[in-house]
């Protein structure tokens, strides 16, 4: 908008030095003012030739800009045809292509999915009487000789400078110019702005369009300029009313900081967008005090444990003290990156005032928000419903966002038609879906969530429609679930009638060859059975009987938009239309929805998740390219329609641009109400993560993230320190990078990797770590200007200018999404650093935490947003079985990370202590399994040798362990002060810690020797969200017992206590001299032990006792090996059989 409304004295560049300054003077002549435009940069450049030989060069007021407001002759400007042309033929074809084959274009018939867009007429002229086409470059674009953009053929403007004296038809001002080449030439300058270019090729001008500033406009319904509409919402007037002043040097580019501001920007107090809320200095003083206290406890305790050695028993001291050591270092460990815990807030209001209200250079309100990519990712139908993926993308189309600025992309991996054509059913209902949550205010936008919410649906509706609509909508979805749910059937049925249809051709076709002579014998016909589309042509993906080219894991790339890019302009629908709702106060447009389905073929590691992830990455920036991208699994639906705006107030903010993502807290429905196996896990979410975002920010969980697009390039941040050396660097001693920031561009200094010396990087080496495809590389610097936070306050470092992406999006064409399908093919990542250093990170099970560690690690700060109302909603196993697997894929994946180049003791020094410390503990708490387990054997060994850890339980002794024990629960008691969780959660999680460390844990500690010791492969399937058999009872899954051999150790531990608890009451009760106090600390740990087992016993029992026989015999067997074990090593001497008073039995 800096080039709408600005009026420029044409002298300015030629100002005598003693002039500066001086106040303004009554001009002795009217002086021909003209337009100019405003670069990024603060200056002013003329658009005119005529300038140069201006009559007031050599006033003293020359150096003056004066706002003025649009006219109401001023009208927005047309589409072209044959662009709109070519775009509903992108949205209405099917693309399809990969390695060694032809992308290919699928024509299909997709009526009532697509978006609604308003269709507007061709440029036409304005001049009554007259219905010619408009001036045009040679580009295609409008030519508007005037700033009221008063649109007008060539004949009709050539009347008006030879007959007319060279005033417009419109505004009845004169023209700047006249000349036609003139015309042409400007037209070209207002389209460029100052940025860095990327490689020079036959794409740059893609570029230059995305980031061109273009002239904005209110409109009413009919398409009209609304004036009273304009001096409503902006309070503008007409004549020189608003002039501003620049300082002195406004116009030099090596003017400092704020030179060209006015001066009520400088005075202006800076509104931020997010703040701090700090822990109350009541509760965080106090915790860091007991967690010092608790430290010096534990090393005087161990070192009191190390002196007092029990000699009767050095075997059960030696195990004890090994395994208390390393608890304690766990601790340590755990307990280091909580001591400086923080809360943030939001300022919603703020934000839509700084980007959504009308201003000098953006008059309209035109939301000037950057765009945000979000991914969703599915894999299996059959283990995700694609009804729960068609419900997360109905919520993501409805976000409270500006629309034009949304783009949605599904991934499938499983390449499954199923989900193809679910997809479609979503998009054809979101047509009304949509507009009906922004009409009545829905939260949240989820329908199968809002249909199924307990509470009252009136509650704060006062729209007299509401019940009247929200009664249609729901038969409306009733009806959408019906045909999803039905589509299985009805894509089975389909593929076997033109399976059959093929057969009968093939014999017919042999038949005729028969007749015609062949002496070949008559063999049956065996033809593949396909899977087909609703069009009668084959589907490209996953057939439901694989075949060749058509397999999970062998097809083509797919890429279909299924809504296409919305209009830039709010689109309200009418009421003549035979809608059945009214939605004439309503914006109807729809987001871009594309569905993307990667290539894979045989013989390629295609990287799971992670690869996945990756080619949206690239094909979203060919297509859509949001400078910020938002990753939710399919089961993960938003819960807060304004999430996405609280995410981008961090990013937006003072210092936003050094944030890589913004990580939401995973929230979870479908759980039994007492949390049995910790599900919402609401200790790492609302306790580890508020403390880690006091550091350098929270670790990435795999969904609900927001990431910054530079990020995920590899790219550093624009302003990094080094927070202290590494850990190793006192044998490798790091290389210090020469500083070059003095010889680099604020607009270039966000374009750096850490692999160069200087802090510029060489464009020219794009294409071998992100690949040769020239639209992506064209993308990343449009990426990163983009990402930038408003440069609104001379305090915003590496800023952009207000209004610049007001404008609208490119259209879609053939070429874009061919290129897309090219990006997403198997072959497109060799000899490339994606996955390495570019994208998603390859080589773990975990590949999120990976992620968001060498993030971290280039010196890039990640923040928790946690609102008020939660952000994201998923589920998450309830059965005990599931469960175990979730954990094992996690605990996996640490052991991976603590064998690989992502241990946090090889980090760079840009990565502070403490998150290095909570990094480490990442990779480390598997371990703490093999001290869990002896240590859970420990009580029944005392039990059954009549020993204990020490040789007596003195006072020394219990003090260290009541001291332990209370800061323990103190400590406890303040973490669930300060982050809010209740008490029984905090339990639940202590339990749940217990049964995954010695089950799930101990596990993937194995596995993972194996990959690093062996090379064996660990493979896991997909947690399963299908929800349970019995309608009648939603945890019906809870009592489900499912086997599996991680419940063999925990089930045994519970068995071998019980067992030692009755040996030891009956050794103490039948002896001579009874040890009362050995009997009671063995059983004050076993009960220890068996309490937080007790969830664990509880999921085996079931609903109605249908625990599996196999693991009774397992944990019997394994129960009485370990007992005859103990007897062959140590049996009864006969003094003990002496003090067991002559004969003794089991009672």
């Amino acid at each position: 908008m800096a080039s709408k409304g600005i009026l420029k004295n044409s002298g300015s560049s030629r100002m005598p030095p003693q002039g500066a300054g001086k106040p303004p003077t009554a001009p002795t002549s009217a002086p021909t003012v003209v337009f100019g435009r405003r670069t990024d940069s603060g200056r002013f450049i003329s658009n005119s030739r005529d300038d140069l030989d201006s009559e007031i060069s050599s006033v003293d007021f020359q150096d003056y800009h004066v706002h003025i407001p649009m006219t109401p002759d001023n009208q927005p400007m047309d589409d072209d045809g044959g662009a709109k042309a070519e775009e509903q033929y992108v949205s209405g074809s099917l693309f399809t292509g990969g390695f060694n084959s032809v992308t290919r274009a699928h024509v299909m018939d997709k009526s009532g999915v697509a978006g609604r867009r308003g269709a507007k007429g061709p440029s036409s002229c304005m001049v009554e009487g007259c219905d010619a086409k408009v001036m045009r470059d040679g580009r295609g674009d409008d030519i508007l000789p005037c700033e009221c953009e008063f649109r007008i053929c060539v004949d009709c403007f050539t009347d008006a400078v030879k007959a007319g004296g060279g005033v417009c038809p419109g505004c009845k001002e004169p023209y700047k110019n006249t000349e036609w080449e003139d015309l042409a030439g400007t037209a070209d300058l207002t389209r460029a702005l100052s940025l860095p270019r990327g490689p020079a090729g036959a794409n740059s001008h893609k570029m230059e369009r995305r980031l061109s500033l273009v002239k904005q406009t209110t409109v009413n319904q009919s398409g009209e300029f609304d004036h009273n509409r304009w001096l409503f919402e902006t309070k503008g007037t007409y004549g020189y009313g608003n002039a501003i002043w620049p300082q002195d040097g406004a116009d030099d580019d090596a003017a400092p900081a704020g030179a060209g501001h006015p001066k009520e920007l400088l005075t202006k107090p800076w509104r931020p967008l997010t703040r701090k809320l700090k822990i109350p200095a009541a509760v965080i003083s106090p915790y860091r005090l007991l967690v010092l206290i608790r430290l010096v406890a534990l090393a005087f305790f161990l070192m009191w444990r190390i002196k007092h050695q029990n000699d009767d028993a050095i075997w059960l001291w030696g195990m004890s003290i090994v395994c208390e050591l390393w608890f304690a270092f766990s601790w340590v460990l755990d307990q280091l990156p909580k001591l400086c815990p923080i809360n943030r807030a939001t300022d919603l209001s703020v934000l839509k005032e700084k980007f959504e209200t009308p201003t000098p250079n953006n008059p309209t309100g035109k939301s000037d928000l950057p765009g945000i990519d979000i991914f969703v990712s599915t894999a299996d139908p059959e283990k995700e419903p694609v009804l729960v993926t068609a419900n997360t993308i109905l919520s993501i189309l409805a976000a409270e966002y500006p629309v034009e600025k949304l783009a949605c992309y599904l991934s499938d991996d499983g390449g499954a038609l199923l989900t193809f054509e679910a997809m479609a059913e979503a998009a054809s209902f979101a047509n009304l879906w949509v507009p009906f949550c922004r009409k009545h205010d829905i939260e949240p936008r989820n329908p199968d969530s809002y249909f199924n919410l307990k509470r009252d649906p009136f509650k704060n509706k006062v729209k007299p429609d509401f019940v009247k609509d929200r009664r249609r909508i729901k038969r409306e979805y009733d009806e959408f679930k019906v045909r999803v749910n039905g589509l299985p059937d009805a894509i089975r049925r389909r593929s076997d009638a033109h399976h059959a249809r093929e057969e009968i051709q093939a014999m017919n076709l042999q038949r005729e060859k028969m007749k015609a002579g062949g002496d070949e014998p008559f063999e049956p016909v065996k033809i593949p059975k396909g899977t087909w589309m609703a069009d009668s042509t084959h589907w490209p993906g996953t057939w439901l009987h694989p075949s060749q080219d058509h397999a999970r894991g062998d097809h083509a790339g797919i890429i279909q938009v299924m809504l296409k890019p919305p209009s830039d302009m709010p689109m309200y629908g009418n009421i003549n239309e035979k809608s059945p709702l009214d939605f004439s106060v309503v914006d109807t447009r729809l987001p871009m929805l594309v569905y993307v389905s990667r290539e894979k073929r045989p013989g390629y590691d295609h990287n799971k998740k992670a690869g996945a992830m990756n080619a949206l990455v690239r094909a979203s920036a060919i297509m859509s390219n949001g400078p910020f991208i938002l990753n939710l699994d399919c089961d993960h639906y938003v819960y807060n329609s304004k999430a996405l705006r609280e995410g981008m107030c961090f990013m937006m903010d003072r210092g936003g641009d050094r944030l890589c993502y913004v990580q939401f807290p995973q929230r979870f429905e479908g759980i039994d109400p007492s949390d049995r196996y910790a599900n919402h896990n609401t200790v790492f979410f609302d306790v580890n993560m508020r403390a880690l975002d006091g550091l350098q920010g929270p670790v990435y969980v795999g969904t609900g993230c927001l990431f910054r697009r530079i990020a995920l390039y590899g790219f550093d941040p624009p302003r990094s320190k080094d927070h202290s050396p590494g850990f190793c660097s006192c044998c490798l001693p790091r290389r210090r990078k020469a500083s070059a920031s003095n010889a680099n561009s604020e607009e270039t200094m966000a374009l750096r990797m850490g692999d160069f010396d200087g802090d510029s990087m060489n464009l020219a080496t794009f294409p071998k770590k992100f690949g040769n495809s020239s639209f992506l590389i064209d993308s990343i610097p449009v990426a990163e200007f983009q990402s930038r936070p408003l440069a609104d306050h001379p305090s915003v470092k590496n800023g952009r200018p207000p209004g610049a992406l007001t404008i609208p999006r490119d259209m879609l064409d053939a070429s874009i999404v061919a290129e897309a399908i090219s990006v997403i093919s198997c072959w497109y990542e060799e000899k490339t650093e994606w996955g390495i250093r570019v994208g998603w990170i390859y080589g773990s099970v975990t590949e999120d935490v990976v992620t968001g560690y060498r993030m971290h690690n280039r010196g890039w700060k990640s923040v928790y947003c946690v609102t008020q109302r939660d952000a994201f909603r998923g589920t998450a196993p309830i059965n005990l079985t599931d469960r175990l697997h979730q954990v094992l894929r996690w605990a996996t994946g640490s052991v991976e990370i603590f064998f690989s180049r992502n241990n946090a003791l090889f980090a760079s020094s840009k990565m502070k202590v403490l998150q290095r410390i909570a990094y480490l503990n990442v990779g480390i708490y598997p371990f703490t399994s093999i001290f869990l387990i002896v240590y859970c054997f420990l009580p029944a060994l005392s039990l059954f040798s009549g020993q204990f850890i020490v040789q007596t339980l003195n006072v020394t002794f219990l003090t260290y362990l009541l001291i332990i024990t209370i800061t323990l629960c103190l400590l406890a008691m303040l973490e669930i002060k300060w982050s809010g969780i209740a008490l029984e959660e905090w339990w639940r999680n202590e339990q749940f810690w217990l049964i995954g460390g010695t089950s799930a844990h101990l596990a993937a500690v194995l596995q993972g020797l194996l990959k690093v010791i062996a090379g064996i492969e660990i493979s896991f399937t997909l947690t399963s969200k299908q929800v349970g058999d019995d309608v009648e009872d939603e945890f019906a899954e809870l009592y489900t017992v499912k086997w599996t051999s991680l419940m063999i150790p925990p089930l045994t531990i519970i068995m071998i206590n019980l067992v030692a608890i009755a040996v030891g009451f009956s050794r103490t009760i039948y002896s001579t001299i009874p040890q009362w106090s050995k009997l009671l600390g063995g059983v004050f740990f076993s009960f220890w032990v068996l309490a937080h087992l007790y969830p664990f016993a509880k999921g085996l029992m079931g609903r109605r006792g249908r625990t599996p026989t196999i693991v009774y015999v397992w944990s019997g067997l394994v129960a009485i090996t370990i007992s005859l074990l103990w007897i062959a090593i140590k049996p009864p001497s006969q003094a003990a059989n002496s003090q067991l008073g002559g004969s003794f039995s089991f009672p």
